[in-house]
């Protein structure tokens, strides 16, 4: 198994260390749908549904960090069809952080 980079020994590839940034993909979607708040946008296409709705929830949840805080991204998983079949997608959209609740037992 070798990518053509790096040593190979075995199953494993050695080709370095990771990049410093995970997510970079995710940041630059993030950063795009905050340029352009309460716009929705198509941000994947997953292979199945089941993948789309896990990418929905871990956009919503900001269980990658570009999408922090939570709730501060709208995210829905859905399947349209289209002239080559169904197509899974997750829509996105930047809605800003979620107002404190305020306290009124004062």
């Amino acid at each position: 198994m070798s990518t053509g980079t790096g040593c190979t020994a075995g199953h494993v590839d050695f080709i370095g260390s990771p990049p410093v940034e995970r997510a970079v993909r995710h940041a630059e979607v993030a950063r795009e749908l905050r340029a352009r708040p309460q716009t929705w946008g198509v941000v994947q296409r997953p292979a199945t549904v089941n993948r789309a709705a896990s990418a929905a929830q871990a956009i919503r949840s900001a269980k990658l960090a570009a999408y922090a805080p939570a709730g501060a991204y709208e995210a829905v998983a859905r399947t349209v069809r289209t002239s080559r079949g169904p197509e899974h997608r997750v829509y996105a959209r930047y809605v800003g952080p979620k107002a404190p609740a305020l306290n009124t037992d004062a």
